[in-house]
């Protein structure tokens, strides 16, 4: 991207503005996941039909994703971004459309194309501001991730308390949605590759260092789904608890991360990037190892919290350091974000298989091994602290950004 220098009044208001975009796309999770009980009465498909419909959306992002550097290039970041998070946010009423299993497969994976594509936009503008600010600012970008989707799920959970037709509540979201993620790219950083940059090519494999930054991230995501989709079935069927507090035990989790998201980068900023995810990986592992040798479900309920607390900062980190591991950040970030899809996709299966062939203890043996990995390999993430000279680029004298 060609060096544009902006006054940092309007690197700071570029920030607020990411914040608001990252919101945005976690709102449109939040609001498809509360309603897919619905979505799959009105596509009559059956429970495992389901599970195969809902691996759509990690395939289209895995597939999408290393295009997104590409239309960065082509039309410039910002309206990059817009255009895609429209498409993003617009393609959350498709699902509530299909009537059956093939269009609810084909839509779930331009739903997650959209996403996967979006995502990339918005997390490389994200580096880049973080990178002209010279303070970390990643961990709370996807903090208000977690926000919005805790946003859009309040409002799917209304809309279903009150037996709204998923159709309507759908278009109303997205329609509130785009217009707010329309506003906020508005001021957003308007960058553009330099005269003589080569685009890059249509579809390209992630560079190698995004692999080991990717494989960090992998652990963390891994941990991750697995915490969230099994730690109500674990204090179920293992502590023998209620379904109110094993429901109880995963929404802790999620705002355990959230809230850890959202205060992340002041340690980081103190800390360092590999300082900080080498004792996140102490904390991640010593909460599943109270997982695995949880007594009772008060035991297992603070293991999975320090589980979130753990792996919180660990995949914004993996998105800085791949912002700044080569001279093309929309590409390692694909890259980088290819991998922890692809994470989030087989944990739930793995954890299942595992279980099966065990039981769900040892299936979280496997996620505290995992969470080792952070303390092993936190070293690859250097990349993700910034140096002095880079707030040079914010200047209280504006140049205007090339339109």
């Amino acid at each position: 991207m060609s060096e544009v220098t902006y006054a940092l009044r309007d690197v700071k208001r570029a920030r607020y503005a990411v914040a608001t975009v990252f919101c945005v796309h976690g709102a449109v999770t939040g609001s498809f996941a509360t309603r897919v009980p619905w979505i799959q009465d009105h596509a009559g498909v059956s429970a495992g039909q389901l599970g195969l419909a809902l691996a759509f959306p990690a395939i289209g992002a895995s597939v999408a994703m290393p295009l997104a550097g590409g239309v960065s290039h082509r039309f410039g970041a910002r309206t990059a971004l817009r255009g895609l998070l429209a498409l993003w946010t617009l393609a959350l009423v498709l699902p509530s459309l299909a009537p059956n299993l093939l269009t609810l497969c084909a839509v779930l994976f331009v739903y997650g194309a959209t996403a996967g594509m979006s995502d990339v936009a918005m997390n490389a503008l994200g580096v880049e501001v973080e990178t002209r600010l010279d303070k970390s600012i990643m961990s709370g970008l996807h903090g208000m991730w977690s926000v919005g989707a805790l946003i859009g799920s309040a409002g799917g959970t209304l809309a279903a308390h009150l037996g709204a037709d998923a159709r309507v509540h759908h278009l109303l979201a997205a329609a509130v949605l785009t217009t707010a993620g329309f506003i906020a790219c508005r001021w957003v950083l308007d960058l553009r590759p330099a005269e003589d940059e080569e685009a890059p090519p249509r579809f390209a494999l992630p560079p190698k260092s995004a692999l080991l930054i990717g494989a960090v991230g992998f652990c963390a995501v891994f941990a991750e789904g697995a915490s969230l989709d099994w730690s109500a079935v674990y204090l179920r069927d293992v502590l023998d608890t209620s379904a109110g507090l094993a429901a109880a035990c995963t929404t802790a989790f999620t705002l355990t991360m959230a809230v850890a998201r959202i205060a992340g980068d002041a340690v980081v900023d103190r800390f360092g990037a590999v300082r900080t995810v080498r004792v996140s990986g102490v904390v991640a592992t010593l909460g599943a190892l109270l997982v695995v040798a949880a007594p009772n479900p008060a035991v297992a309920m603070a293991g999975f919290g320090l589980l979130g607390l753990g792996i919180a900062v660990v995949v914004p980190l993996a998105f800085a350091a791949a912002g700044r591991s080569g001279p093309n950040p929309s590409q390692a970030i694909a890259g980088v974000a290819t991998i922890t899809y692809t994470s989030g996709l087989i944990a739930p299966s793995a954890i299942g298989t595992v279980a099966d062939l065990t039981s769900l203890v040892v299936s979280f043996g496997l996620v505290t091994a995992l969470t080792c990995g952070l303390m092993v390999f936190a070293g690859v993430l250097r990349g993700a602290d910034r140096t002095p000279t880079t707030a040079a680029k914010a200047q209280d004298a504006p140049v205007s950004p090339t339109k």
